[in-house]
């Protein structure tokens, strides 16, 4: 899985945070309301050591008792001011960041989703899913605190800053004291914590694809007694994502011993020096207890700077991650408006090569210079040994992959020129492995249809793949087959996947080995009915077995990544060899 690591040298979280502004854009206005009410709220919490000055060197000095309620009454008012603003901030924040969070998961999906097949190969599916949780999670918890109190705090500990300074300059000097220390700090925490923190989101994103496995594969871990061995493999990754977390928090640890230890020796350096000032008369008692107050008040704001800076990296990394699905290139839609013409010419490919983009520069194609046509309306077998292509050649068509070179045509118009979804239309596939959905049998086989297609069309579907055990399921077609559709029997799967090919009524079927699930009774029902289907469909069928072959009305013989013969079942076994060997069941595994 390709993980794209930014260095220390083109790492920046302020660009990588300001890639959030479109989908914070639609909400800003109440995202900046929130931002000045929590900004007046910080500053109301300000004002309260100046009501404390006003009662030392007024009603306390000279003993006024109604004062001194007055002044209790004022500090009460402004905490309870306090309180409401900051539960105001929280309410305007709420809706839009939820908000945020679902525009951008659902941008990721619709992604994901127009992503080529190359991208998807390449990208552990566990990484995927951090990506659309836990790193959204985290932008947003970013943008519901640590980007609004990044500001508060900052204009707080201004505001402070000026009050204290204002009271007494020598004190405000005392207390900035650690102002360059705390900088460097932060400047060199930054750094590391963002290597760090990007790490450990990889290292999430590891162990949610071992977990994702080892759920989908349980059959095979149970069957084969490998539990013991995948629980070792999860330990250590869990003790190395641990180990990484640690490290995160070794590196809070260090920022905020330095943030929280330095400050408050200021602080106990401006007690003791105001102290002596009172007690000399260069200073009033009210004073001081308003500085010192106000140094007190700045504690907090201070404090997070260690964890607001923490979140901040985490959540820049998190973008990073995100962007990285979102700025793969995704499919080409292909032309806005193509016309295709029924009967025309078939399908054709025309010196078609192709390599698959991680192979190694000097390896073969996996197809090379290939040519075939399936003229309209006939079926073609593709019989090939293991490994010369097979699947490769059925996914090209749909433009599940991109040939590399060549042209690929439906009624004589080349297929990049066509819209996928209009191809796609067109072209219905049923590959070897079935893959059904955690849905039900209906909207399983449905999938393959358009929007207007009925019960009708289902049932139709369902003879033709002779699957009418799903009409005997607990909810009949509506029953839910469970994710990967693991409730059912290999061979039901599999006609299920064959329901879902012809339900469209597709002008071209790409059929990848559909029947070798089937036991041979089935497999003779299925052929009876595919016969109906491939009379009014042009076709192309990978098959491994004489039967198979029997379906169609010429056979094509791939070898090395191109067509090494083309004729009937009985021209090719009479007249070539190796079709004669690969029909006489000497090979008989797999196509890869």
């Amino acid at each position: 899985m390709p993980t794209t690591r930014a260095t220390p040298e083109d790492h920046s979280a302020v660009r990588s945070l300001l890639r959030l502004w479109p989908f914070v854009r639609p909400v800003r206005a109440r995202l900046f309301t929130a931002a000045f009410v929590a900004v007046v709220a910080s500053c109301v919490g300000l004002v309260i050591p100046l009501v404390l000055k006003w009662v030392v060197d007024g009603p306390v000095a000279g003993r006024d008792p109604a004062g001194v309620w007055l002044g209790a009454l004022f500090l009460l008012l402004l905490g309870f001011a306090e309180a409401l603003l900051f539960g105001f901030r929280r309410w305007l924040v709420a809706r839009p960041l939820a908000a945020v969070e679902a525009s951008m998961r659902n941008a990721l999906y619709r992604r994901l989703q127009r992503l080529p097949m190359a991208f998807h190969d390449r990208w552990a599916s566990g990484q995927l899913l951090s990506r659309a949780t836990t790193d959204l999670m985290l932008l947003r918890m970013f943008l519901a605190f640590p980007l609004t109190f990044l500001l508060v705090n900052g204009v707080t500990i201004l505001a402070g800053i000026v009050i204290m300074l204002a009271q007494d300059v020598v004190l405000g000097l005392v207390i900035l004291i650690p102002t360059v220390p705390v900088v460097v700090t932060c400047v060199l925490f930054e750094k590391r914590y963002a290597e760090v923190a990007r790490l450990a989101q990889d290292q999430v994103g590891d162990l949610t694809t071992v977990v994702e496995e080892s759920v989908l594969g349980i059959r095979i871990v149970k069957g084969f007694g490998r539990h013991r061995s995948q629980a070792r493999a999860f330990r250590e990754l869990s003790r190395t994502l641990r180990g990484t977390e640690l490290r995160k928090a070794r590196l809070l640890a260090a920022i905020w011993a330095v943030i929280v230890t330095l400050p408050e020796l200021a602080i106990g350096a401006a007690l003791v020096l105001g102290t002596v000032r009172v007690a000399d008369g260069a200073l009033s008692a009210g004073t001081l207890v308003a500085f010192l107050s106000t140094a007190l008040a700045l504690r907090w704001p201070v404090d997070s700077i260690g964890f607001l800076l923490a979140m901040s990296q985490e959540a820049a990394t998190a973008t990073e991650r995100y962007y990285e699905v979102m700025d793969a290139e995704p499919e080409d839609p292909g032309a806005p408006a193509a016309v295709t013409h029924p009967g025309h010419d078939g399908l054709r490919f025309e010196g078609v090569t192709f390599r698959y983009p991680d192979a190694s520069p000097g390896s073969a194609p996996v197809l090379d210079r290939l040519d075939l046509h399936i003229r309209p309306g006939e079926s073609m077998a593709l019989v090939g040994a293991t490994g010369s292509g097979k699947t490769t050649l059925t996914a090209l068509v749909p433009r599940l992959h991109e040939a590399t070179g060549g042209r690929i045509t439906v009624d004589g118009v080349d297929i990049t020129t066509v819209p996928r979804e209009e191809l796609r239309t067109l072209v219905a596939v049923a590959f070897e492995e079935p893959t059904l959905f955690s849905a039900s049998v209906g909207e399983n086989v449905l999938m393959g249809a358009g929007a207007d297609a009925g019960p009708e069309d289902l049932a139709r579907a369902l003879d033709i793949a002779q699957a009418a055990f799903a009409h005997s399921l607990p909810q009949g077609t509506g029953t839910q087959v469970g994710e990967q559709g693991l409730s059912l029997s290999g061979g039901q799967r599999q006609r299920l996947a064959l329901a879902r090919a012809v339900v469209g009524r597709p002008r071209y079927l790409v059929l990848d080995d559909p029947l070798s699930a089937l036991d041979v009774h089935t497999e003779a029902a299925v052929e009876a009915a595919l016969r109906r289907v491939l009379a009014d469909t042009t076709a192309l069928i990978v098959a491994h077995r004489p039967s198979t072959v029997l379906l169609a009305d010429r056979v094509a013989l791939l070898s090395e990544g191109r067509i090494a013969a083309v004729g009937t079942h009985h021209e090719l076994l009479r007249t070539n060899a190796e079709y004669a060997h690969l029909m006489s069941g000497a090979d008989e595994e797999a196509p890869v």
